[in-house]
């Protein structure tokens, strides 16, 4: 299997081209595809040769990247509002990678994290994992490892930025709810089943039946799972 420092090429288990796999080509340009232009892949790591073979492995599939040397340079430059990800190493100058994941989430800064470290170890990992990292590798990162993270995080990124764009008097339109749509909404998005929902609130399963779409089509929601992910955007708080 190749790693990020060697030309990258789909190949089986066994090493050969496998013509029934999906070539990496083919992934990235469905990625593009879903994200209605060409993402880009943001880079953090101090070693240039790293920086280099990052950067070929994208290009090679087609997806944009840029790369910097410290946690600082990336935050110095100026970049678009657009479907992203960052692959960020452990060690770096100034911040730690792991503190600077810190930071971002201080921040509030919406960027999906895949983590690439020769010097992790199990404690880091669950730091990351925990603080909302895509995925922790270990140096020599395999291409089709990173890849599949990267997939993972664009797909991310592309569905909070969704949520964000129907986002639109999202917030007023919760305000709108009566309060008991509001406890109604917090249960089905917390799983509860409509019977469950009826005997927590102390009323009939047919009145959680019409709060229920009353307030799906007071929200907008076409869906059970974009109710949930409006629930996440608005931060409201789901009952356990």
């Amino acid at each position: 299997m190749s790693t990020v420092r060697s030309k990258y090429k789909k190949v089986d288990d066994r090493g050969s081209p496998n013509p029934n796999v999906p070539t990496t080509v083919h992934r990235a340009q469905t990625m593009q595809d879903r994200t209605n232009g060409n993402p880009i892949v943001y880079v953090v790591d101090d070693d240039p040769h790293v920086q280099e073979g990052l950067q070929s492995l994208f290009q090679s599939i087609g997806l944009r990247s840029q790369a910097y040397g410290s946690t600082a340079a990336f935050l110095a430059a100026k970049r678009l509002d657009e479907v992203s990800c960052l692959v960020l190493d452990i060690r770096l100058p100034g911040l730690s990678g792991l503190d600077f994941q810190t930071e971002l989430s201080r921040t509030q800064t919406n960027i999906p994290i895949i983590f690439i470290t020769g010097h992790g170890d199990i404690p880091m990992t669950v730091k990351a994992m925990k603080g909302g990292a895509v995925e922790f590798l270990a140096k020599p990162v395999r291409d089709q490892d990173l890849l599949d993270a990267v997939r993972i995080a664009l797909d991310r990124d592309l569905a909070r930025r969704e949520v964000a764009s129907k986002s639109g008097g999202l917030r007023e339109r919760y305000d709108a709810l009566s309060m008991r749509e509001r406890q109604v909404m917090n249960l089905v998005c917390a799983g509860k089943m409509n019977k469950q929902t009826a005997a927590e609130i102390g009323i009939s399963e047919i009145t959680v039946k019409v709060h229920r779409a009353h307030l799906m089509q007071k929200m907008g929601a076409n869906t059970l799972v974009e109710l949930v992910r409006m629930a996440d955007f608005l931060e409201v708080s789901i009952a356990k």
